[in-house]
């Protein structure tokens, strides 16, 4: 399949500019002004982008697919599903599945997966340790070899100290960076929400942000001594903001990562007793998520993800304590975060797409993430006059799970385009 689009606007890496693109043989073969249709346009679609921007697909670089073992939350076919529809080509699968993803047969079943499903790219990313247990290393190696492209114990911390060292060390070997959830789980003791005024008047345990920041503080801290990469994963605290920009002035090797929540919503949205809010790290308070947005905005945190976390129903509507943490989010990623970040003025559209789509592709060194002729034909058109409210009901992802239903929105996506070929049209 050729295609070419017309009459779009182009997001490039620091402009906007009109013209139309051509995509062959899996690659932008040609961007222009204006493009004729190919000698052999028998086998070339048209589209017409009038009106529309073309971006670089997003790559979600925190997401659970739930495949193998959780099928009833997600599975890696419905969970494509609902990427291609948010303009996701690319996702990064977190390890926490059933058996855990810290072998090279598993690695293996995901990727044979991913290509018999055929919509996005999927890049499995492996355990740390043995059964996520935070003891043994897992086997790094032959997971790199197998096709996985980092490493995390994602869903847990790795409270050994002297494990993570080992892990930073051998996955560095491999050319693997360590995505870290940071979180020390004794501080946090059964916290559900926010430590804070919100949690008293709700009578809801809270998880302060120490919790977070003396692990960021401790990742960050080895990395620095083993001159290592380490990569932050969800951020969710000022003063975790502050650590990180921070290191990052002392020239250590670190990235981070935020998700839409944590810039749009505080804690507030607990009080209903609402278990979609229930995610973690929990959502806090005003000043944190001010200063998620100027670390979006001054380079602190480099990338936006979903850690798109699906739910059965029944996973959700029990009492809050007992609640499944996570938020179903790759379908509104693109919306929510157009809408809160682009249209109020806090960065503008290539900035979005530059933590969306090309800061993954370089934190990972994966293929993408960028609009030029020679690169992988992985693009999205979008339309960013129309708006919609979100409904989790109407999600093609089984998780319906989000505290964004009645949500106004603006930027649909109208085509999502996955090596050279059309995997979702509105």
């Amino acid at each position: 399949m050729n295609i070419l689009i017309k009459n779009g606007t182009l997001v490039l890496k620091d402009k906007e500019i009109k013209a139309d693109l051509l995509a062959e043989n899996g690659k932008i073969a040609k961007i222009a002004e204006k493009i004729s249709l190919p000698a052999s346009s028998a086998d070339c679609v048209v589209i017409d982008a009038k009106g529309k921007h073309i971006v670089a697909g997003i790559i979600d670089m925190h997401v659970h697919l739930r495949e193998p073992g959780y099928e009833g939350k997600e599975d890696i076919a419905s969970g494509c599903r609902a990427a291609v529809a948010g303009g996701v080509t690319q996702v990064c699968c977190m390890p926490n599945t059933n058996p855990v993803c810290d072998n090279a047969v598993v690695v293996s079943y995901i990727k044979t997966r991913a290509q018999e499903v055929d919509l996005c790219k999927v890049m499995p990313i492996g355990a740390i340790t043995r059964g996520q247990n935070g003891e043994g290393l897992a086997d790094i190696g032959k997971m790199k070899a197998a096709g996985a492209v980092a490493i995390s114990d994602d869903g847990k911390s790795v409270s050994n100290s002297y494990i993570m060292r080992l892990a930073m060390e051998y996955a560095n070997d491999f050319n693997l960076k360590c995505l870290c959830h940071c979180e020390d789980i004794n501080l946090v003791n059964g916290g559900v929400v926010n430590e804070g005024y919100n949690s008293t008047l709700c009578g809801l345990k809270g998880s302060p942000r120490a919790a977070e920041d003396i692990m960021i503080a401790r990742d960050i801290s080895l990395a620095e001594s083993l001159n290592i990469p380490v990569h932050i994963c969800h951020v969710s605290t000022y003063s975790g903001v502050e650590i990180i920009k921070s290191a990052k002035q002392r020239g250590v090797k670190v990235t981070a990562e935020t998700c839409p929540h944590y810039f749009i919503l505080t804690d507030d949205i607990i009080t209903g007793y609402d278990t979609n809010t229930k995610v973690n790290p929990p959502v806090r308070e005003a000043r944190d998520k001010a200063a998620i947005i100027e670390g979006l905005k001054d380079g602190t945190i480099d990338c936006i993800v979903t850690d798109h976390a699906p739910h059965s129903l029944k996973d959700k509507q029990v009492e809050y304590n007992l609640a499944a943490f996570g938020i179903s989010g790759i379908e509104t990623s693109f919306a929510l975060s157009y809408t809160y970040l682009v249209k109020s003025g806090q960065m503008t559209l290539p900035q979005l797409m530059q933590k969306m789509s090309a800061a993954p592709a370089d934190v990972l060194g994966l293929e993408g993430g960028e609009i030029a002729e020679g690169a992988v034909a992985d693009l999205a058109v979008v339309d960013l006059s129309k708006k919609y409210v979100i409904d989790g009901n109407k999600f093609i992802s089984k998780g319906k799970n989000t505290p964004f239903n009645g949500y106004e929105v603006y930027g649909t996506v109208e085509y999502t385009i996955v090596g050279g070929k059309i995997k979702y049209k509105a």
